[in-house]
């Protein structure tokens, strides 16, 4: 594997549907993360590259892919049984190309909810855990926990790493998902930070900062959840 900022990949999804990917992470990682991006912003965004960047440094790999509809540059997301499709493949190449290295799967908002999706359906293969980057409840102003009831279907431990003040996940109703969800899931609340890791300048820490604490946070959940 090379560094930043990955080397290029071409997922196959279906028999005429292929996407990119970006493949980074070091020469011996621990684990590698099948990252996909949220519903605004495709694989290369600078959050998703920093991600990348920062896990690499923590010796993780990452698989970073474009879902159909970001690939096709097209604003609206695709149905989502093409998205369940797609993290699949993602999943699936992975697993080829390091053969032997514990998967965990997961991602921004709308890419981690199509992950938990996909996984509620039918499990993963070889995938050990989810990891969400600020799971999307609800709208935003529509406290809802309909878009979480099917995370009762996952049964492999799940990390929700979620800002304080996510406008996208009333953290009331999270933690109540969270206790029925029980020890499969954990959380892990950033203070002050929003739906994209943002904090106000008042919290005295960068949103670099933010990303790193939580990045170590979900580095130390994989190390042990990792098979053996």
């Amino acid at each position: 594997m090379t560094g930043a900022p990955g080397e290029p990949l071409t997922l196959q999804v279906g028999d005429n549907l292929q996407v990119s990917g970006l493949l980074q992470g070091p020469a011996q990682p621990r684990s590698c993360y099948v990252l996909a991006h949220g519903a605004g912003a495709g694989m290369r965004h600078p959050f998703m590259a920093a991600v990348a960047a920062d896990l690499d440094a923590l010796g993780i790999a990452t698989l970073r892919y474009q879902f159909p509809y970001m690939e096709q540059r097209s604003k609206r997301p695709d149905p989502p049984a093409r998205c369940h499709a797609t993290v699949r493949a993602a999943v699936t190449e992975a697993a080829r190309l390091l053969p032997g290295v514990p998967l965990f799967a997961g991602g921004k908002s709308f890419g981690g909810r199509m992950t938990s999706q996909a996984q509620a359906l039918s499990p993963l293969p070889g995938v050990h855990g989810l990891a969400f980057l600020g799971f999307p409840l609800h709208p935003p102003g529509k406290p809802s926990v309909e878009r979480g009831e099917h995370l009762l279907d996952v049964h492999i431990p799940m990390l929700f790493l979620q800002g304080a003040r996510d406008e996208f996940a009333s953290l009331d109703l999270l933690q109540a998902l969270l206790v029925r969800l029980g020890e499969r899931a954990t959380l892990r609340l950033s203070a002050d930070a929003d739906h994209s890791f943002h904090v106000p300048a008042r919290s005295g820490r960068s949103d670099a900062q933010v990303r790193s604490e939580l990045l170590r946070e979900l580095a130390a959940w994989m190390e042990a959840n990792r098979p053996g």
